[in-house]
């Protein structure tokens, strides 16, 4: 059994290093970390600002902050802790997502049409539970939280990715205004190391892919079974704004040729002609960040670019994009600088299951196991991801068309 390495580093070292503690001391400096993360990342938004849905696909901060906090409610303190008293009885229907099995929810395209209960309400909501949480952990016994503490690491991990959603999702709405705000004045994205060669060599062999070990993961990284890899050459950097500004200049959303057939259509519905949050002003490109709007950084990683237009590029550049499988072997062996930190990267592999992969009982079997068609695997991590929550078997995934996440690129090349 492991404990969640918890939002920062240095909680998680030390909730997972004092072997003096008992496992409830632990389990609650892990529990505070994560859920003071998630307040963390939402005290900058005013209560405006927490109603706002951009976008079926996004969901108001308030509503990241209450469905986490659902999560806990539903699957941990209900069916767990006797005697607990639920904060609010419509709150299971308006928080739950995609639970079929945890009963009836709230149309999630009309998220943000949740003017009740307020900010302050699901403030209250998350000190209830909070409270209720940390008491549990103060005077169950250490059976009980030994049987539990996986299930305990599955909601501090789905809080985590809330999180790294809480900040795509509100970039997205501002990038909605016509006077574009900031989250965070002195946000930048991280800068990413360009020094060595441009190519790392994985000859051909056969190599254990997925999560090994009994450390966190979710059940769609297991189980470890072998692949063929190579031979093939993937690129050590990821893609520039200056290499996607020479795609753009030289036709790349226009020439149906590069495309495939339901991206070239997906691009002329959405009248795409560059990436994501990007805006011309006076002529120059310009990004819109979580500091506000910025001129395009030529050295920095393309972001917020969709798996279509990801390989409509590989293509232009007569190289290719590389499995999933091809980049857990070049992270793994280290080949890979910026492989984490900065923007997910697309891989041309499918979101389906791995040979023998079985989704867990009950209705956390949900998470990850009805998702896997008609979507794409994303590897490594990036900079709104928590820190703690990246690993080199971690599979993202979304639809080829998505791109207001952190989502970018490397090259593979397989010769002539």
């Amino acid at each position: 059994m492991t404990i969640l390495s918890s939002a920062t580093a240095a909680a998680a070292e030390s909730s997972l290093s004092a072997c003096s503690r008992d496992l409830a001391a632990r389990l609650a400096d892990a529990y505070r970390a994560v859920r003071d993360e998630t307040e963390r990342r939402a005290a900058p938004l005013s209560p405006e600002d927490q109603v706002v849905q951009s976008m079926p696909d996004a969901s108001p901060a308030k509503w990241h902050r209450a469905h986490t906090t659902w999560f806990f409610e539903q699957f941990l303190l209900g069916p767990h802790c006797p005697g607990y008293q639920v904060f609010h009885p419509d709150y299971a229907f308006l928080f739950n997502s995609y639970y079929v099995s945890a009963g009836p929810r709230h149309t999630r395209a009309a998220r943000g049409l949740l003017t009740r209960p307020g900010v302050a309400d699901v403030a209250a909501y998350r000190r209830h539970v909070d409270a209720a949480m940390l008491n549990w952990f103060a005077t169950a016994d250490t059976a009980k939280l030994e049987e539990i503490a996986p299930l305990i690491e599955v909601g501090l991990n789905h809080e985590q990715q809330h999180q790294e959603l809480l900040l795509t999702d509100i970039l997205h709405a501002f990038a909605q205004n016509p006077i574009p705000p900031a989250y965070d004045p002195a946000w930048r994205l991280p800068a990413t190391d360009q020094s060595g060669e441009d190519w790392v060599a994985l000859p051909e062999g056969i190599h254990p892919i997925g999560h090994a070990g009994d450390s966190f993961h979710f059940d769609n990284e297991k189980p470890v079974h072998r692949a063929l890899v190579g031979p093939v050459r993937l690129a050590r950097h990821l893609v520039t704004n200056a290499e996607w500004l020479e795609f753009m200049a030289d036709g790349g959303y226009r020439t149906a040729t590069l495309w495939l057939m339901d991206g070239f259509a997906c691009a002329e519905r959405e009248g795409w002609e560059a990436p994501g949050h990007w805006r011309q002003v006076d002529g120059e490109w310009n990004i819109m960040t979580l500091g506000g709007l910025q001129s395009v950084d030529p050295a920095a990683p393309v972001c917020h670019v969709g798996y279509y237009e990801a390989d409509a590029f590989a293509r232009w550049s007569g190289k290719h994009l590389p499995t999933e499988m091809e980049w857990e072997v070049a992270a793994s062996a280290g080949h890979l600088p910026d492989a984490f930190g900065t923007v997910w990267q697309w891989t041309r592999s499918a979101y389906a299951p791995y040979p023998g992969y079985k989704a867990i009982e009950g209705a956390l079997g949900e998470y990850n196991g009805k998702f896997m068609v008609n979507q794409l695997v994303l590897r490594g991590s990036s900079c709104a991801t928590p820190e703690g929550h990246s690993r080199v078997s971690y599979r993202n995934f979304f639809y080829p068309h998505h791109r207001w996440q952190f989502t970018g690129l490397r090259l593979a090349d397989y010769g002539a």
